[in-house]
């Protein structure tokens, strides 16, 4: 339920790790509520492309740039915050696979049983690379796409190896981050914040995102495996 006069941000799911460090602590030195709601990407975009009400939203860099284009976020508001590397997870306790290179990352690939990437856009990015190293069609039965975070997936035995940015790995309880994929096939997110074209709040608003520019706020995004724009 909406509280009348927070802010309201729509942001993509993988900033929920971040934001659950950001939010309480803005609100609090600042005395003001923040009411915050995560989706997939696809999904925020087509409902504030339907006029959804809201104040800030959260996106990786060319879905923002894209609702710009469409006049839905107001020109000049926005802030790029964080870059967002992809990872990979194992359970805890499985042998660590070797994927300091891109031929042991493709060895690795091929020997696992099964693995998982998400719904959201570094699973497009993980679609991609399969085919950019010659094995999607061999991976194709062994893999599962889901909504959720694929380190659950991992967690619960459901797959043997999970592919997502990084920020969405660490938070998961029963799932162990392996490191970066190799930097010669990594995909950098960069998500920025920017204002609705509709806010009656831009003060507060524009308060929040120069929130996210500060020391504290960048200790905070490293802390959640993210780096500073």
């Amino acid at each position: 339920m909406s509280v009348p006069n927070a802010i309201k941000i729509l942001s993509g799911g993988a900033m929920r790790p971040l934001m659950a460090e950001l939010v309480p602590r803005f609100e609090h030195a600042h005395g003001m509520t923040i009411d915050i709601e995560f989706r997939l990407t696809s999904a925020l975009k087509q409902a504030i492309a339907a006029s959804a009400t809201f104040d800030i939203a959260i996106l990786p860099r060319p879905d923002l740039n894209d609702l710009i284009e469409q006049g839905a976020i107001a020109p000049g508001s926005a802030a790029d915050m964080a870059r967002s590397t992809v990872g990979l997870a194992i359970r805890p306790g499985a042998p660590k696979p070797d994927i300091g290179s891109v031929a042991a990352l493709r060895r690795t690939l091929l020997q696992a049983r099964s693995i998982a990437y998400s719904d959201g856009p570094s699973g497009a990015y993980i679609a991609a690379l399969l085919a950019k190293l010659g094995i999607a069609e061999e991976m194709a039965p062994k893999t599962k796409r889901t909504g959720e975070p694929v380190a659950e997936l991992v967690a619960r035995g459901e797959a043997e190896l999970g592919m997502q940015q990084i920020v969405a790995i660490l938070p998961v309880r029963g799932a162990e981050l392996v490191g970066p994929l190799p930097a010669e096939l990594q995909n950098v997110i960069i998500y920025a914040a920017g204002l609705s074209s509709g806010t009656r709040q831009a003060v507060a608003a524009e308060g929040f995102i120069a929130f996210t520019r500060t020391e504290e706020a960048k200790r905070l995004m490293r802390a959640s495996g993210l780096e500073p724009a």
